[in-house]
């Protein structure tokens, strides 16, 4: 029987050889990350510590020896997990800290750089536990201090962009203060659902704005 020509819009072996790496990978990632999606329930609902690996088969709907394909161990699942929510979290708090916010009338200052740092945190509330919890895994550990010292040092900038007077060593305590009055106020917001976290980043706003404003009337005094 003779062998049918192949028209130009069947594709050539070697084009289906190259397909198929590009669709495994595409699964692969499809894969990573229904299974950090099912860490993130899991380490929620239970904890880093008391959470399993055999949990988080479950949650995502495969096997232990699936998982295992892809992720060692329960602390690398946290890695995978943690590396993603702090590329996420970067995202949000370059969206909040930048120049143009912090030129604002307080007010409308604290809604510019609050509201998208509460909402990352009320979209990911794996991202407290892993990044806050007592038992945070030695790489996140690592990694969060990094990112704190670079936040603190990013507060304290903006800081100085608004009051460029203010000796250093107040505004290092200034930030501080600032970035732990939102620690604890946030605490708050993600342990309430509903009308009453709505009312806690209220309250927050209100404390920071009570704090804060003394503090800006250095740049603009009463009477100028």
């Amino acid at each position: 029987m003779p062998e049918k020509q192949q028209t130009e819009e069947s594709p050539t072996p070697p084009q289906r050889a190259e397909e198929r790496p590009r669709r495994r990978q595409a699964r692969g990632e499809r894969r990573i990350a229904e299974l950090l999606g099912a860490a993130a329930a899991v380490f929620c609902r239970s904890g880093y510590t008391a959470a399993s690996t055999n949990a988080i088969a479950r949650e995502a709907g495969v096997s232990p020896g699936t998982l295992y394909q892809y992720f060692p161990n329960k602390e690398a699942i946290a890695v995978g997990l943690g590396d993603q929510l702090l590329e996420h979290w970067a995202r949000s708090h370059g969206q909040a800290l930048t120049s143009e916010n912090i030129g604002l009338p307080l007010d409308r200052m604290l809604d510019a750089v609050l509201d998208p740092l509460i909402a990352f945190n009320v979209e990911n509330p794996a991202f407290a536990v892993l990044m806050h919890g007592p038992d945070t895994p030695g790489p996140i550990a690592d990694e969060i201090g990094t990112v704190h010292c670079a936040l603190l040092a990013r507060v304290e900038e903006m800081i100085a962009t608004r009051l460029p007077d203010l000796p250093p060593d107040e505004r290092t305590v200034t930030a501080n203060m600032t970035l732990h009055l939102f620690k604890a106020g946030l605490t708050l917001i993600m342990s309430h659902e509903g009308s009453e976290r709505d009312a806690y980043i209220a309250e927050l706003k209100t404390v920071m704005h009570r704090y804060l404003e003394p503090l800006l009337e250095r740049e603009h005094p009463v009477g100028r």
